[in-house]
């Protein structure tokens, strides 16, 4: 999925720069369905994060409490899973918010109204 949003990004990017006006209100649609699909991917990491840091905190807590080494190694390996986990979820969310910002750039070289911020790498 990382490939893919970066390579979608990208070309939100070029398109942006040199637009066709016949295919302008054909890629905005479809950024609206990628959006969709990279919406539903951001969900569901962010459901997997949010389990598998509850599942390290529980786990955690038990190995401190029970000072076995077993749930020791258990928690270190939830760490483990819960680091890329983290580090992909991050990815996913920032790259969504830019293809956001090409969106409402798409939009706007469309409609011709300036919309706040069609800066990708613009603040906020």
């Amino acid at each position: 999925m990382r490939h893919y949003m970066k390579a979608y990004e990208k070309f939100l990017r070029e398109f942006t720069e040199h637009p066709d006006p016949a295919q302008l209100s054909a890629v905005r649609k479809e950024t609206l369905v990628q959006l969709g699909f990279m919406q539903h991917e951001r969900f569901v990491h962010f459901l997997v994060c949010i389990l598998v840091g509850l599942a390290f905190i529980l786990v955690l807590g038990m190995a401190l409490y029970f000072r076995t080494l077993g749930l020791g190694l258990l928690a270190l390996l939830l760490l483990g899973l819960l680091a890329p986990y983290l580090w992909h979820y991050y990815f996913l969310e920032n790259t969504t918010q830019r293809i956001y910002l090409l969106y409402n750039k798409l939009a706007a070289l469309e409609d011709g109204i300036a919309y706040p911020n069609t800066d990708p790498d613009g603040k906020i």
